[in-house]
This record gives C-alpha cells, sequence and structure tokens, in this order.
C-alpha cells in the first residue's frame, strides 16, 4: 500500500474510531504509563515511535534478504512493540485496531520463520504498517475527546483480581463463556470478552511469566490477539473454537504449574 493509501486508511480510522470514545476508555491491567491520561502531550512521541517501528520492520526485512532467518531476527518484533509508549496508548483506547497490530507482527515474524517469498512478506508489512498508522488516528481521536473531558481517567496500577493463581482460574472461566457466547450466535460478544479478558486479566500476570516461560507467553499472546478472534470472525465452527479454547486452557494449566512451583520454590528460599 501506498503512503497515501495509509492516508486513506487513517482517515478512515478517524470516523471508524468516533463512536468508540464517547463511552469510557478500556481500563488496562498492569502499569501502562501515566502517559494514557496525556495523550495530546504525547501524539509527537507516538509518531515517532511508529516511525521508528516502521523503520525497524524494514531493517529486518533486509537483514532477511541478505542473510535469511538468522541475520532477520523475527523474534525481535513483538519486543519492538512492547517498549514503546504507542502500546499502551492504543491498546487502551481502541482494542480492535491494537489486536489487528498483533495479527500483523505474528503474520510478519510466521513469514518470515517460514521463510516465504519477499512478497508475501512484504505483503505482511503493508498490513501491519497500515494497523499501526490506523491505531495512531484513532489515539489522535482520543486525545481529542481526553481534552474534552468525554473519556475516563485510564487506570495506570495494576488491577488485583487476588492473586496469579485465582487470575488464571477466572481465565479459563472466560474462556469458557466465549464459546457459549459464540455458540449463542453473539460472535462480537465472545470477541470483546476474549480482549477483555487479555487484557484486564492476562495481561496482570504476564510479568511473572515471562521469566518463567517465555515462549508460553508468546504462545498465550498470539492465542488472544490472533488465533482465537479470526477463528470466531471467520465463522469457524463451535468444535473448531472450542479446540482452541482447549489449547489455550491447557496452557493455562501449564502456567499454573509454573507459577505453583515458583512459589514453592520461594517458600523453600526463606
Amino acid at each position: 500500500m501506498t503512503i497515501n493509501g495509509f492516508k486513506r486508511q487513517y482517515l478512515i480510522s478517524l470516523l471508524t474510531a468516533a463512536t468508540l470514545f464517547t463511552a469510557p476508555v478500556t481500563f488496562a491491567n498492569g502499569p501502562v504509563g501515566e502517559h494514557v491520561n496525556h495523550l495530546s502531550d504525547n501524539i509527537e512521541t507516538y509518531s515517532q515511535e511508529v516511525n521508528w517501528l516502521s523503520t525497524k520492520v524494514d531493517e529486518m526485512i533486509s537483514r532477511y534478504q541478505q542473510g535469511g532467518v538468522e541475520e532477520a531476527k523475527p523474534d525481535l518484533l513483538v519486543e519492538y512493540w512492547e517498549e514503546v509508549k504507542f502500546h499502551s496508548a492504543i491498546e487502551t483506547n481502541y482494542v480492535p485496531v491494537y489486536a489487528s497490530i498483533w495479527q500483523g507482527l505474528f503474520g510478519l515474524k510466521g513469514a518470515i520463520e517460514e521463510k516465504a517469498s519477499i512478497e508475501e512478506i512484504r505483503k505482511q508489512q503493508r498490513f501491519l504498517e497500515q494497523s499501526l498508522w490506523q491505531a495512531l488516528g484513532a489515539v489522535k481521536l482520543a486525545a481529542q475527546y481526553q481534552e474534552k473531558g468525554l473519556t475516563d481517567k485510564v487506570a495506570t496500577t495494576q488491577a488485583n483480581p487476588g492473586n496469579s493463581l485465582e487470575a488464571l482460574d477466572a481465565i479459563k472461566s472466560r474462556l469458557d463463556r466465549v464459546v457459549a457466547k459464540y455458540a449463542e450466535k453473539l460472535s462480537k460478544e465472545a470477541v470483546n470478552i476474549v480482549h477483555d479478558t487479555y487484557l484486564n486479566l492476562f495481561e496482570g500476570v504476564e510479568g511473572e511469566l515471562i521469566s518463567l516461560d517465555a515462549d508460553l507467553v508468546e504462545d498465550l499472546e498470539k492465542d488472544f490477539n490472533v488465533v482465537l478472534p479470526q477463528a470466531i470472525q471467520n465463522g469457524k465452527s463451535i468444535d473448531e473454537v472450542r479446540d482452541i479454547v482447549n489449547t489455550m486452557k491447557g496452557k493455562i494449566d501449564t502456567a499454573h504449574s509454573l507459577l505453583e512451583k515458583s512459589a514453592e520454590e520461594r517458600k523453600d528460599v526463606f
């Protein structure tokens, strides 16, 4: 897509996002930074970060062309995304595009890892960059609504559902609700539950989990932001959606065991 194409998508995002910010802003779990309550003051920073991310993607693709997967280092994509302030700015304001960014990240990462053609990799790059531009437009619009006092203040400290183990149990229950809502043909509500569960429960425990099994955390991030939402939106059968949920619940059980073991080891130390 050309730069003009991105600009058109940017304008579209302003229009489609306009109805989102009259309601309370989504509350994210975990520390997200006070900057999310001062969006207008940080728009320039967010813009610079989007450009920086685009540059890092270009550099990665160039390395891929020159030296293949090993030189490209596609695992860095998620690290790049999670280290910028813009990550939490869009996370707390426009969840649909936030999920699209994750889809783009994993789409590009997967294409590189699978040694796809440069044409396919560029296609994934265009999707990711389009999502980033849409997200920037949505955040700019959110800043306008924020300045007018039309959005609630975002909670920037970690919500505590009890403890990490209870949070994981709650996630499994929420995933069961996703299947139930999908079976009721309430696809939109099912996707909303997926996003809410990720933002308000899983993100609260992933910091603790990542030190125990970073790959497991990345798998679950992809499940929450790409695999399960796409299955619902693409109209997969109930059995297929249930299979995805059951696989996710198995990973949650693994996470539960890791946290329990870690807690026991800490007790033994003291």
